[in-house]
């Protein structure tokens, strides 16, 4: 039994493809199944780690994306998909896999071809409310069409569409119960805010969060995701603003990036959230933390808005538009959550009851049982 893995362009696409994969050898372990062989095909291996331990073989193929804008790139990566599609067309040959399973992304479009081209099944997720381009023309012939949230089913066939969630790894699932706040050495009665622009960070929300930092301090602790471009000027900021030995250093912690262990503990920690209306949130409910989401104003089909406002429908999650962003604005939002533990566990309980944990698990039964099928 092969199964075929692609996706990729984020952290949006690869780390729900890694918790899949996951799901995949647990059921084979309880189910005493044959293990399969999982391979993963996109232009990057994201976390070579991660693909290690999950014992996922990686195949590397070039692909393009296809700007909204004018972009020279738009003419150069039509050269890299054309080639990374006749070098998957070889890889999935040699292959043959028994079933394809699709993340979305402009990664996962040479093997999805490949996968058409030969006949074999294939599955997709969608975790935005507006499906990207290549899982819209996926899903015409997927056998099966996996979605986030209830309102991208309209985008797909009927009566091959099912809302499962959005896939979550196990590292993460849950948040850590004990010497949450010790282990970023934060004292017990003060609340934590956590903060994720997203897995390259975003720099609108590191600025709006810098210079709201010296008030927020006085009252909050934070835990900050700043992504890899801003993580050093974030530092330099936060000692100019602060002072390098100044006593509110202590109540605010940096990363370039969190890791299973710290986002498991900043998990435990925080009393409330803020991030962008990426695949995180799903995260961030299943922890029953109450959200407060910034949408990207300009993203693919307007699809971070469309996120963010589905998202607070079903939460109680605060939206706040990227061209109302202010310190200010920031800080009295944060102030109005975190001054009402009452809404705040209320707020905790609906997204928890939105949190669909179990989609890495439906979506490994679906993918083993075509894939089943199609060996035999």
């Amino acid at each position: 039994m092969k199964i075929l893995l692609t996706g990729g362009g984020s952290g949006g696409h690869f780390y729900p493809i890694i918790a899949v994969a996951e799901a995949i050898h647990k059921l084979v372990r309880v189910e005493k199944l044959i293990a399969p062989e999982l391979y993963f095909m996109s232009d990057l291996p994201r976390d070579e780690k991660l693909l290690y331990d999950n014992e996922i073989i990686f195949k590397k193929i070039s692909a393009g994306k296809i700007r909204r804008y004018f972009s020279l790139m738009n003419f150069t990566d039509l050269f890299k998909t054309f080639f990374g599609t006749l070098k998957a067309v070889v890889v999935v040959y040699s292959i043959y896999p028994d079933v394809v399973f699709g993340k979305g992304g402009y990664a996962s479009f040479p093997a999805l071809l490949a996968a058409r081209i030969f006949g074999i099944p294939v599955v997709i997720h969608e975790s935005d409310s507006v499906p990207g381009k290549v899982n819209l023309w996926a899903g015409k012939f997927a056998a099966k069409v996996a979605v986030s949230y209830p309102e991208a089913a309209r985008y797909f066939p009927a009566d091959k569409v099912a809302c499962v969630g959005n896939p979550i790894r196990e590292s993460i699932k849950s948040p850590a119960t004990e010497d949450a706040r010790a282990y970023f050495d934060f004292v017990s009665d003060l609340p934590v805010i956590l903060i994720i622009g997203g897995s390259q960070g975003a720099e609108l929300i590191n600025d709006t969060v810098l210079g709201a930092l010296p008030s927020l301090l006085q009252k909050y602790q934070i835990i900050h995701q700043t992504g890899k471009k801003q993580f050093a000027l974030a530092k330099e900021m936060v000692s100019v603003a602060l002072g390098e030995g100044g006593s509110l250093l202590a109540r605010y912690k940096v990363y370039e990036y969190l890791d299973d262990l710290p986002l498991k503990m900043a998990a435990g920690a925080a009393d409330v959230v803020v991030s962008r209306a990426g695949s995180a949130l799903f995260e961030f409910a299943a922890w029953g933390k109450p959200a407060i989401v910034i949408p990207i104003t300009e993203s693919n089909g307007n699809h971070q808005r469309e996120n963010a406002y589905n998202f607070a429908r079903k939460t109680g999650a605060t939206v706040i538009e990227e061209n109302n962003l202010s310190p200010n604005l920031f800080e009295s939002e944060i102030s109005r959550l975190l001054a009402d533990p009452a809404k705040r566990e209320a707020l905790g309980k609906r997204a928890k009851e939105f949190a669909a944990t179990d989609a890495a698990d439906k979506i490994a039964r679906e993918l083993i049982n075509i894939a089943i099928t199609h060996e035999v």
